[in-house]
């Protein structure tokens, strides 16, 4: 998704905009790009970090504990630096949310499927089934496998 210093460069951005807790970044990030595209804590949090060693931007502890992380002075003069390559790596954002597995309009499908693989972990994690679960397991997952296919 981003080239080597993008990802920098678009979190900035984003704390231009407003001061932001790491995971409104992703959720940000999340909007962008119709669903399609979210970073990890274990990708933004670094950055954050790296942000602030480079003084580019600075976090506040609030009362709740949690950082809240804004640009500094420094920060928004990189911004204006780099901002061909800024505007650019939003468009490809867009561009892939807008592409890529139907876009915006399918983001609460992307979030229900979500859902189902999560309940499927869970029933799966849970212990052994007996063979009448699994065969109703089966049955509910190929029921919904059909009636997909028939919406296509």
């Amino acid at each position: 998704m981003f080239g080597q210093g993008d990802l920098k460069l678009v979190i900035l951005q984003l704390l231009e905009e407003k001061p932001r807790h790491g995971y409104d970044i992703i959720r940000a990030l999340e909007e962008r790009s119709g669903g399609s595209y979210s970073p990890s804590p274990g990708t933004v949090y670094p950055t954050l970090s790296l942000l602030e060693e480079m003084d580019y931007a600075k976090a506040t502890v609030e009362d709740s504990g949690k950082k809240i992380y804004e640009i500094t002075d420094a920060g928004r003069a990189y911004l204006a630096e780099h901002k061909e390559t800024v505007d650019d790596v939003f468009e490809r954002l867009v561009e892939f949310g807008r592409t890529l597995f139907g876009g915006r309009e399918m983001i609460q499908a992307h979030e229900a499927m979500g859902a189902l693989g999560r309940a499927y972990a869970r029933l799966v994690m849970s212990g052994p089934r007996t063979r009448e679960q699994v065969e109703r397991v089966v049955e509910v997952l190929r029921k919904a496998a059909a009636e997909l296919d028939a919406i296509a």
